[in-house]
């Protein structure tokens, strides 16, 4: 429907988004070995054995040991590191590396990575659900972007986001047009084609996560839906005890100045 370009939004609390860029880093590195330099064979045996499998998952199915390279409960969070393609991985990176920071700055660094860890395993979870027998591996960071996004969506509606429209026309909107038009597309494609080569259902259920989790793991403060924090009335008309002295954000009181602005 649209690719993320840009978004006029600064930090607020923290000064660089440092988990977004090391999972950034993360999975292309996952990729790189992955993708490039191992054998086709051995990226596929990858893919197979840090996959989420639902037949294995719900124990329809075993895997052979030599491809079971982590324990089973532990493919809830390995899929997302793992992208069968490079515009796989790109078109995900992508999404993290706009939207990502903003979540971030919202909930700060540990929070931050925990809150994608369970969208990622909300992802997974969903998608076993909607077919435990599958035996087709799951891989990719959608899910835990899907919770990115949503979370994002629920921080800054109004924020103005540079999209480029059928991968044609570059336009600014409010983050909540193109963004609730891809998650309602989601849940519409999970309806159509809920056994299709793209898994809707780990797109649903990160959203699902995304969505609850922000609203408990954001910083104490952080409004919702772009709301101004309003300071109270009392805090606002409290006199300030010396008039001559001013206060500039992040630093010392310092005298007024004649020349200064008031």
């Amino acid at each position: 429907m649209f690719i993320p370009l840009h978004d006029a939004n600064t930090l607020k609390h923290i000064k660089v988004q440092w988990v977004t860029m090391a999972l950034i880093a993360l999975n292309v590195a996952v990729w790189l070995f992955t993708g490039v330099v191992a054998s086709p064979s051995a990226s596929q045996a990858t893919i197979v054995g840090l996959g989420y499998i639902p037949a294995v998952a719900f124990h329809y199915a075993t895997l052979e040991p030599a491809l079971a390279f982590t324990p089973e409960p532990l493919t809830y969070i390995t899929y997302s590191f793992v992208h069968s393609g490079f515009w796989h991985l790109a078109s995900n990176m992508l999404f993290l590396w706009v939207f990502g920071d903003n979540v971030e700055d919202a909930m700060g660094h540990l929070r931050f990575l925990a809150f994608y860890l369970l969208c990622a395993t909300a992802g997974a979870l969903f998608h076993g659900l909607v077919g435990t027998t599958s035996e087709a591996p799951l891989v990719g960071a959608s899910g835990a972007i899907s919770g990115v996004v949503t979370a994002y969506v629920v921080l800054h509606p109004r924020v103005k986001v540079w999209v480029l429209v059928l991968m044609r026309v570059p336009l600014p909107l409010p983050a909540f047009v193109p963004l609730l038009l891809w998650i309602g597309q989601q849940f519409v494609m999970l309806l159509i084609e809920p056994d299709g080569s793209i898994s809707w259902g780990a797109h649903v259920g990160g959203i699902v996560a995304g969505g609850l989790l922000v609203l408990v793991m954001r910083r104490r403060g952080v409004p919702l839906f772009d709301r101004e924090v309003v300071t109270p009335k009392a805090v606002r008309d409290r006199p300030i005890p010396n008039p001559t002295m001013v206060v500039a954000p992040g630093q010392q009181l310092r005298p007024r100045l004649p020349w200064g602005k008031p």
